[in-house]
């Protein structure tokens, strides 16, 4: 990395502190489930506190009762999202890893939000027929932020699982700018850019991604509304 790049990495990082410090300062519950999920060895690749903060609008914005997260890890994102529910509302979060769900399902109940949020553990392509059995949705907001490879078939579902007016947002879609690489063999990329193809002919969403910098480098997400 060059001296320059550092440089530039180090004010994206300042800016986002800055922006962090004022407007998505930690509290207890937050900083917890951040100290348990670095206790239990999990990747520190939750979701930016100023992330989660735009998460918790969006939803807020998009007067959501019923969200539907695909990836939870430990439970970061999870509760800035709960927090954005009525009392009465309903998270499902769907998480591959048994000990990932283990460490969220403890920061959800450490927030007071167990009531609301559940974690389900499994592949996600494997619950996410279960939860349409069920009849759990439609979902007004899913967040999907999981294995990139499968990012289509994760937005096929959400489709399923969701109603005209519905948000879904997708996480890291910019893969450090790799997505622009037509020749690329790394799946997440591969998955992501069929992802993005995928949304921009399917008459059922209207859709953009933005792309980021910051603590999490260069990123982004993808934002779509279902039509009707």
């Amino acid at each position: 990395m060059s001296q320059e790049t550092q440089g530039q990495h180090g004010r994206w990082n300042a800016v986002d502190q800055y922006f962090t410090d004022h407007l998505a300062p930690a509290d207890v519950a937050l900083s917890a489930a951040l100290a348990a999920s670095e206790a239990a060895g999990l990747p520190a690749i939750n979701v930016a506190p100023n992330q989660g903060k735009l998460l918790q609008i969006l939803a807020r914005v998009q007067g959501a009762r019923t969200i539907l997260e695909i990836g939870t890890l430990g439970g970061y994102s999870t509760i800035w999202l709960a927090r954005a529910l009525p009392e009465d509302g309903r998270l499902i979060s769907l998480e591959y890893d048994p000990a990932h769900a283990d460490v969220a399902r403890g920061s959800l109940a450490r927030a007071g939000l167990d009531g609301i949020a559940e974690v389900r553990t499994g592949a996600a392509l494997d619950t996410l027929p279960v939860l349409l059995a069920e009849g759990a949705g439609p979902f007004d907001f899913v967040f999907i932020d999981a294995d990139k490879r499968n990012n289509p078939q994760y937005v096929e579902w959400a489709l399923r699982l969701t109603r005209p007016g519905s948000v879904i947002v997708v996480d890291n879609v910019v893969r450090g700018g790799a997505v622009t690489d037509p020749d690329s063999t790394d799946p997440s990329v591969l998955g992501t850019r069929r992802m993005i193809e995928e949304m921009a002919k399917n008459p059922r969403l209207s859709a953009t991604a933005v792309q980021t910098v910051g603590i999490k480098g260069h990123d982004g997400f993808a934002l779509a509304r279902v039509l009707g």
